[in-house]
């Protein structure tokens, strides 16, 4: 199903952030901070995605943490969050299960944690709730057989992953972005994935799991050079060449670098990112690189921007 920008505005009352995974994939960096939280332009990782999920104005905006739980804490507060604590790692399908007391009844709107997109949550769920499907995912198309959803004549999602259930159409990328609505939240398992443990097996009970095809810039940020690229993309959005935030004190050229509150930049920076509080001394040029403020870590993949 394709719905152009605009066209209405449906109800769900609640939101779901999943921030409770590890974030291996961009180690050294996750060590420091949680993956939510690590900065892509002014702000962390997670206050981009608050800002698109708000657009749909949910009544409850849930966040599950585990891993480096406390560096959540204050946004409880300032951002008026619930936060549903798992003391040991639950999946996506377990997170939402755990948290269901506090999300309350009815469909919810699922964004993973890792996921910047300008993806208007409004459109999907006006395509969620003006159909019949169980849960609608938020997918950007790709030619026939291609990315890990395949879809129907009738939009009907017929594979995921590399589970076929029907003759594809056409087919599309997975934004990590969907809706799920209350019958198959009331069979969530305690712990696994939403893909793999439940909406797999929902499709091929028969339930209709419908795709929500959009053109939306989506990026990953699930590895060092993803994240560089976020960094990247972010100032291209904005016809920015560079950025400094306030208090930052930079003495050298910086293009196409994002540079955070409190750094020190006495050297040159190109197409980097200097976390708040970063220092880089005087010395040679660094390019491709993240420094925080307890190391220097070079993207050996160089950015696709």
């Amino acid at each position: 199903m394709h719905i152009e920008s605009g066209l209405g505005m449906r109800k769900v009352e609640a939101a779901m952030v999943l921030c409770a995974g590890f974030g291996t994939r961009l180690l050294p960096l996750t060590r420091d901070m949680a993956k939510p939280m690590l900065p892509v332009g002014d702000k962390p990782v997670i206050l981009h995605i608050l800002d698109r999920v708000r657009l749909a104005v949910p009544s409850r905006i849930v966040i599950n943490v585990h891993y480096r739980a406390g560096d959540f804490d204050k946004l409880e507060g300032e951002q008026g969050l619930a936060i549903s604590r798992e003391t040991e790692l639950l999946g996506t399908a377990g997170g939402l299960a755990h948290a269901a007391s506090m999300l309350g009844k009815g469909d919810v709107i699922v964004w993973n944690g890792d996921i910047l997109s300008d993806l208007d949550p409004r459109d999907l769920v006006f395509a969620h709730t003006s159909g019949e499907a169980s849960a609608t995912l938020a997918v950007r198309p790709r030619p026939a057989g291609e990315g890990n959803v395949g879809i129907a004549a009738d939009g009907r999602i017929v594979r995921l992953r590399d589970q076929r259930f029907g003759d594809e159409a056409r087919a599309g990328e997975f934004l990590g972005v969907h809706v799920i609505g209350q019958e198959l939240r009331n069979r969530l398992v305690k712990k696994g994935c939403a893909i793999g443990d439940v909406y797999i097996p929902a499709i091929d009970r028969g339930e209709r799991l419908e795709a929500y095809e959009v053109f939306a810039s989506y990026c990953d940020i699930g590895s060092l050079a993803s994240y560089l690229d976020a960094n990247l993309a972010w100032l291209a959005a904005h016809s920015l060449r560079e950025w400094r935030a306030k208090g930052a004190i930079v003495k050298a050229p910086i293009d196409g670098s994002v540079v955070g509150a409190r750094a020190c930049i006495e050297a040159p920076l190109r197409r980097s990112v200097a976390w708040p509080g970063a220092h880089v001394p005087p010395g040679e040029p660094l390019d491709n690189v993240v420094v925080t403020p307890r190391s220097v870590v070079r993207i050996r993949t160089l950015s696709k921007l």
